[in-house]
């Protein structure tokens, strides 16, 4: 379903001669993304869902359909020296229409500024177009003076999304950069915490010393901005993957969606928590709000496959995994929490098959020495597992566990436990660890984890704010000024009158403006515009002095600056054609 105030940004193409820079033009494309999820009502795809179409030559009625938008930014940006160039178009998913473009050529040194203009009025056109927003006077702020330092900044977020582990390295060098050029600069601080907690956390590296360096960049990253979004999903990922803390996790994933309700990290990040508390319902609400804004992470569709997997509806799990693998073929959790389902399912044949279409060596032959131990009577030892697996799933209790011995089993669960690996996170609900939960040891094990979370308050995805509003008493005189300007000063027939001047026109801030024109006139910004001029256009078309023009010649004399526009909103509004009507009414 397309909500009709929805965007995509796609990635701006880069158009300087450097290839490097596409990092560049990847960060204003992400920042132009955030900047417009900060609009109460506007549907705004995440970055991981848009920026699948580069390099693809996407009709944008499939984008819209895929992405449930009703219109698509693309443009593109060169860095030339100390000036930035970028061009930027608004269309339309329906019927591919331009509702704006424009160019802009800028001191690199005003880029945040350039960005919360252009964020502005895009914003303000889905406005004009599709009905009220509340918009507030900026969308971005100014995080630091020095350019060089957001750049390496924007490097460094590049090379962290590519989540690989030599990428994060490279990453973490362009985050110590923009320390080094500007030390206030917050962002860099948060972007290592990231980094060097999935790195510790997943067994990339030393986990003392990427949880120490974690910890450090978060305390600093603290002092400098305590109340952000980035801020805030720090000490929840912390919280979670370093502590085991789903409960402190939430309380901060909380605060962070007040402010970006649309973040889908922290979204996923609540599901993970929920996940981890065995509360799938909860779970499956955040996961399932994080896909409305990011229909494309392969990642976002793993984790709800997850969520049914450790409910052992596995049918239903292996569905989600799939999705995620159309996406990424080989998204190595999906691919595994595959093969883990045919298992359990008692299907070797799918088992076999399955593996043999993604080759992963000494992995599959694990899974095949799995299902073995759990559906044949063939004798097996812990040595006959591959060794060298453990990043993603718990083998170090797996393969004793299945091959007869529990004790074994159960003391490395518990030093995976005690070193808070990542994939032990959720052995509570683990299907594979069934054999283990009758006993003692095992249950202590869950509760002394994760205790009950009685008396513990958890908030439920945020709603958005409620609508500016005026009181009938001033809804009534601000009409009749409207009323009077269009008039007697007949303000539509400016082709290039937006909604921001007409509300400077009447003294009215614009979102109160929008708000009066589509909650009690029925009407957005364009269409009440439109009336009037389709309303001169009638009344002019009709007299004998007008005869000489032309039907475009006249509908722009009116305040019409497309030929598109004007057809399309006379035809819906009169159910002829402008030729049809004329010849009717002259």
């Amino acid at each position: 379903m397309i909500r009709t105030k929805s965007i995509a940004v796609l990635p701006f193409d880069s158009l300087s001669a450097d290839q490097e820079h596409t990092y560049f033009a990847d960060g204003i494309s992400e920042e132009i993304i955030l900047a417009l999820s900060r609009v109460d009502g506007l549907k705004v795809t995440a970055r991981t869902s848009s920026f699948a179409y580069r390099d693809r030559k996407t009709d944008v009625r499939i984008i819209g359909n895929q992405l449930g938008v009703a219109t698509i930014l693309d443009g593109s940006i060169r860095k030339v020296g100390k000036r930035i160039r970028i061009h930027a178009q608004l269309v339309r998913t329906d019927n591919g229409f331009h509702l704006w473009s424009e160019r802009f050529d800028r001191e690199l040194t005003d880029i945040f500024e350039l960005q919360d203009e252009i964020s502005l009025l895009i914003a303000e056109k889905i406005r004009e177009n599709y009905g009220h927003l509340d918009i507030d006077d900026h969308l971005v702020t100014t995080k630091t003076r020095d350019i060089k330092a957001y750049q390496m900044f924007l490097k460094g977020r590049f090379f962290q999304l590519q989540w690989k582990s030599e990428d994060f390295e490279r990453a973490i060098h362009a985050y110590k950069q923009s320390i080094e050029l500007d030390p206030a600069y917050y962002q860099p601080y948060f972007g290592l915490v990231q980094c060097y907690g999935i790195l510790g956390s997943w067994g990339f590296m030393n986990k003392l010393d990427a949880l120490t360096a974690a910890d450090f960049y978060l305390t600093q990253g603290i002092a400098l901005q305590p109340e952000s979004t980035e801020a805030y999903f720090a000490k929840a990922t912390q919280a979670l993957w370093v502590n085991w803390d789903p409960h402190s996790a939430l309380q901060a994933l909380h605060k962070g969606l007040a402010i970006s309700p649309q973040d889908t990290e922290s979204l996923e990040s609540a599901a993970e928590c929920h996940t981890a508390l065995g509360q799938f319902d909860q779970a499956l609400e955040y996961i399932n709000k994080a896909l409305e804004y990011n229909p494309l992470s392969p990642n976002h569709h793993y984790t709800k496959g997850n969520i049914y997997y450790l409910q052992e509806q596995y049918d239903t799990a292996m569905q989600w995994m799939d999705k995620a693998l159309t996406i990424d073929l080989n998204w190595e959790l999906a691919i595994r929490a595959k093969a883990c389902c045919y298992i359990l399912k008692g299907q070797q044949q799918e088992l076999h098959s399955w593996l043999s279409r993604t080759p992963k060596g000494g992995i599959n032959s694990n899974f095949l020495r799995l299902y073995e131990a759990m559906h044949t009577k063939t004798s097996l030892s812990t040595s006959d597992f591959a060794t060298d697996t453990t990043i993603y799933l718990p083998w170090a209790v797996y393969a004793p566990l299945y091959t007869g011995d529990q004790t074994q089993a159960l003391a490395a669960l518990i030093q995976g436990i005690q070193q808070r690996n990542g994939q032990y996170i959720n052995f509570g609900n683990d299907p594979l660890l069934r054999p283990l939960r009758p006993l003692t040891e095992f249950q202590q094990l869950v509760q002394n984890t994760f205790p009950s979370a009685a008396g513990r308050v958890t908030a439920s995805v945020q709603k958005e704010k409620a609508a500016t509003k005026l009181s009938p008493e001033e809804a009534g005189d601000y009409k009749a000024a409207l009323q009077d300007l269009m008039e007697k000063e007949q303000a539509y027939l400016s082709p290039e009158l937006n909604l921001r001047e007409l509300a400077a026109r009447i003294d009215l801030h614009p979102n109160k403006l929008s708000w009066l024109l589509n909650e009690t006139l029925g009407q957005n910004f364009n269409e009440y515009i439109n009336t009037w001029r389709l309303g001169a256009f009638q009344q002019k078309a009709v007299l004998p002095e007008f005869s000489h023009y032309t039907i475009l010649g006249l509908a722009y004399d009116c305040g019409f600056n497309s030929k598109s526009v004007f057809n399309d909103f006379f035809k819906k509004s009169t159910g002829q054609t402008p030729s049809a009507w004329l010849k009717a009414n002259r």
